[in-house]
């Protein structure tokens, strides 16, 4: 069966069929995969149920895999993380890991446990958000800076014990991350200007506290404008990919006590530009920090 992309929203959101996720994708397969996802933002792929070394596999066709700053990599993999309902609920709005200066450029996430109802994910294009932006904000928004930080206090279920919500807590935050991006960067591939906003997000440069967050929901409420969204009813063995650089993405937490399990790696990005040519900052742990790499990914940069 040929390759079918069948838009699912307005703004972003496409559902891929004909195809089977792997590492040995036929290259003409893959490039019009990439090319979707530049142009739709978020890709869907049901039934695919891979593996943990199957979806690593398929993922490092995106390029080099860099594991979560400071969470363990699930099992025998190296740069897998496991999404747990039991340990904590990211359900609020967020860019994938934007408290480093490369934040990941693309994210891959596989349904391994899915409740029998609720556990959708939304997405929100934020190019388009940009776009429709009146000039006014527009030029605001490109002379904005925020710090952001991994110092963020995840959702927990009302089952977590206390010992595992404090060791999650812990791990996730052992190190303290914090970098200064541009409100508004230009992508690498597109050419598009996209707010990069989100949850890690805890002041402007230069802004007071209380104007931060009036700065913030201000943008904040044209990302994630329902007419910018889309919506996916996971099932097990669905495959999303989306562009962590034109994206944020929220997990609603609307399943009660049902178990939620995915599981995700996320690719090498690169340091964001803002619009007048100005690079991402790391501040903490030092300005040299950056995503951490795999041991294969180490030997493959040094080749």
């Amino acid at each position: 069966m040929a390759i079918s992309i069948q838009p699912v929203a307005g703004k972003l959101g496409a559902q891929v069929s004909g195809v089977t996720l792997s590492g040995d994708l036929d290259p003409q397969v893959f490039n019009a995969i990439h090319n979707a996802l530049l142009r739709h933002k978020v890709l869907f792929f049901r039934q695919q149920h891979l593996t943990d070394v199957e979806q690593e596999r398929f993922s490092r066709l995106f390029g080099d895999q860099v594991p979560h700053p400071t969470v363990r990599s699930a099992g025998e993999t190296s740069a897998l993380l496991n999404l747990d309902s039991k340990e904590a609920r990211a359900n609020s709005w967020h860019t994938d890991v934007t408290f480093v200066a490369d934040f990941p450029k693309i994210s891959i996430l596989r349904g391994v446990v899915i409740p029998p109802y609720g556990g959708d994910t939304v997405w929100a294009n934020t190019a388009t958000a940009y776009e429709d932006l009146p000039a006014p904000l527009k030029q605001l928004a490109d002379n904005l800076w925020a710090v952001h930080s991994n110092l963020y206090d995840y959702v927990a279920p009302r089952h977590a014990t206390e010992a595992a919500l404090k060791r999650y807590r812990e791990e996730f935050t052992a190190q303290e991350y914090e970098t200064e991006h541009p409100l508004v960067h230009v992508h690498p591939e597109t050419g598009e200007r996209a707010l990069l906003l989100g949850h890690f997000v805890k002041h402007f440069k230069g802004v007071s506290t209380a104007d931060s967050k009036h700065l913030f929901q201000l943008f904040h409420q044209r990302i994630t404008d329902l007419n910018n969204t889309v919506r996916w009813r996971w099932q097990a063995g669905d495959v999303a990919i989306w562009d962590n650089r034109a994206t944020q993405h929220i997990a609603v937490n609307d399943y009660a006590d049902a178990e939620r399990i995915v599981r995700r790696t996320t690719i090498a990005g690169d340091i964001p530009l803002s619009v007048d040519g100005q690079h991402s900052r790391a501040l903490k742990p030092s300005p040299e920090a950056r995503s951490p790499r795999t041991e294969a990914d180490k030997k493959h940069l040094a080749a």
